[in-house]
């Protein structure tokens, strides 16, 4: 089950992260750089939705071995999951 709550308490603290930054950019690689997995949450018609930014790979292996296997995760906020998308294609760049 997803935990929501959680994910939107964990992009408070990168939004925050990131607007005390003063290279705004750097402190979004950081963040990135520094997790196993990154979802983006925006808002939908049915609540809040996600997009994997990073660490399908991850995700993947938890689902085979049927174990939550030590991982780290974080979130980041959007507007829509057109930038979610943006964001990963371009980090994948």
């Amino acid at each position: 089950m997803i935990d929501f709550d959680e994910l939107r308490d964990l992009a408070a603290d990168v939004r925050i992260f990131i607007e005390a930054s003063d290279d705004k950019a750097s402190a979004l690689r950081a963040i990135v750089t520094a997790y196993d997995v990154v979802v983006g949450i925006f808002p939908s018609n049915s609540g809040t939705d996600l997009h994997v930014i990073k660490g399908h790979d991850v995700l993947d292996q938890i689902a085979r071995s049927q174990t939550s296997d030590d991982y780290t995760h974080t979130a980041i906020a959007f507007q829509n999951r057109e930038q979610a998308v943006a964001l990963q294609h371009a980090l994948a760049a």
